[in-house]
């Protein structure tokens, strides 16, 4: 698995940690060294971007992980998720 894989693996850990029933679409590519990630809940969706190396580094670096936990649990917010 490269290291662009283990970070979409890591985000989607996140993801269901902080909301089980949520979903996410991770393009296969960053756009401007950034991924458009939408997730959705029952209740909408939202979109967050996320940096690419924030997305390979949240792997090892729990305070880059934090981070993107926090995006994700603002995302889910906007959408009452």
């Amino acid at each position: 698995m490269d290291d662009v894989e283990a970070g979409k693996a890591a985000f989607l850990k996140l993801l269901a940690e902080v909301a089980p029933g949520a979903r996410a679409v991770i393009p296969s590519a960053a756009t401007q060294d950034n991924f458009l990630i939408a997730v959705s809940t029952a209740g909408g969706r939202a979109f967050l971007t996320v940096p690419e190396d924030d997305l390979i580094d949240m792997v090892d670096d729990d305070a880059i992980a934090d981070a993107v936990r926090a995006r994700i649990e603002e995302a889910l917010a906007k959408i009452g998720g």
